[in-house]
């Protein structure tokens, strides 16, 4: 007795049988998109050719699809790109490490190109032996490994007088997270030995501008470090190869990059980056210095203008990153209808102290608009407080240290704007 083939004759005829069985479970967009979609029922045409061998990149390169995941300036921020900033693409990114490849960079003189071989770093000052170091005589110092973000002082600080920048990468993208190796800079503060009068360490760095700050003792003896790696690489040149001091928490101007003196003195040198610059102006006229420590702080990432809702209505997931200057994020508050409800949004991933958190909130969205905000909690029991909160205390005459809580708009097409609510 003759009967008809069960199985489908070609892979064509089996993709598609295929897809008609498991239709009756494929729900939403999923099912719609599998009806008849040549991108499974045809076969592609890397399905069918060589790729390059394993020799045609030394060095791995993100997939050309990818390609718009890179860093971005904002050309009218200042006069010349030697001495200016570009920004993390925050809203591309998931998980806490940042490539290397994108993390954000500030100059005062451009990327200084320093010989390693020619590179030297000199401990002087109130120290009882001055000493100076090759690379190769800090190698044989013992190393640790931390992760710690490193955010810019006016990273935000363009939101100050209301919303500006449309892009979570231009708001709030002068940060990266990584995991730094270094050396305790106790441990070669403790070679140089510190005299009893050494309460300040300035560091400066090895590029045009000269770049120099004034560090307390305790904090250079706390948790700093003089880091030669990044994620496990030599650092890159725009991060300060081959050394850069790490102040964990800290404002990123204190990061000292392309290192190459460390001087101990018995009072803070009061330099331009800290007198001029890096202070926050009050509304009475009067500068608040020495605000080192970057409070808590939260943004979320998706949706937001550079990843606006594109899926319609139905499941959609909700993410972000928190981050506080003195120590881990163990909450973060989520609001889709601009703070008349509040949730507690799902941490995941590693909580390290002084270093990025990632969150989520998944929810079902029926396509009417949005009013997103994040609001984070820290170990110190520190919640992030709003942009008026901030202002009734400290005005609208700053630049540096914004951690209000940022709005993003979305409207029923899933396009997302910068806004601002009372």
């Amino acid at each position: 007795m003759s009967r008809e083939r069960s199985a489908p004759a070609t892979r064509r005829g089996f993709l598609k049988a295929g897809l008609a069985a498991g239709g009756a479970v494929a729900t939403g967009g999923a099912a719609r998109a599998a009806a008849g979609d040549p991108a499974i029922t045809e076969i592609q045409p890397w399905m069918q050719e060589l790729g390059p061998g394993v020799d045609e990149f030394p060095y791995g390169m993100p997939s050309p699809y990818e390609s718009h995941v890179r860093r971005r300036n904002v050309e009218w921020l200042t006069a010349d790109p030697v001495s200016s900033i570009n920004f993390t693409p925050i809203h591309e990114l998931d998980g806490i490490i940042t490539p290397n490849g994108v993390c954000f960079e500030r100059h005062h003189a451009g990327a200084a190109q320093v010989d390693p071989a020619k590179h030297r770093l000199m401990i002087n000052g109130l120290v009882d032996k001055p000493l100076v170091f090759t690379m190769k005589d800090l190698m044989r110092f013992p190393r640790e490994n931390h992760v710690y973000f490193c955010e810019c002082a006016a990273n935000s600080g363009m939101e100050w007088r209301g919303a500006q920048l449309n892009g979570a990468q231009f708001t709030h993208g002068m940060i990266h997270n990584v995991m730094y190796t270094g050396i305790p800079l106790r441990l070669l503060l403790e070679e140089a030995g510190v005299k009893t009068n050494g309460k300040w360490v300035m560091p400066e760095g090895a590029d045009a501008s000269g770049m120099t700050r004034s560090v307390p003792m305790e904090k250079a003896m706390d948790d700093c470090l003089v880091a030669f790696k990044m994620n496990g690489e030599a650092l890159r040149v725009e991060q300060g190869y081959p050394l850069r001091l790490v102040v964990p928490g800290w404002e990123g101007n204190m990061w000292v990059k392309w290192l190459r003196r460390l001087e101990v003195g018995d009072e803070p040198w009061h330099h331009r980056e800290e007198t001029s610059k890096y202070t926050d102006l009050m509304a009475d006229g009067k500068a608040r210095r020495f605000t080192w420590e970057m409070d808590a702080k939260s943004v979320i990432t998706n949706p937001s203008p550079q990843a606006p809702l594109t899926h319609g209505k139905g499941r959609t997931v909700l993410t972000g990153i928190a981050w506080s200057g003195r120590g881990t994020i163990p909450r973060v508050d989520v609001t889709i209808d601009g703070g008349k409800n509040w949730h507690e949004a799902r941490m995941s991933g590693p909580s390290l102290s002084k270093s990025m958190h990632r969150f989520y909130f998944e929810f079902e969205w029926d396509g009417t608009p949005l009013l997103l905000q994040s609001r984070a909690h820290d170990s110190t029991g520190y919640v992030q407080p709003t942009k008026d909160e901030l202002r009734k205390i400290r005005g609208e005459n700053s630049i540096y240290h914004n951690n209000g809580i940022q709005t993003w708009y979305i409207n029923e097409k899933g396009e997302a704007e910068n806004v601002e609510i009372s």
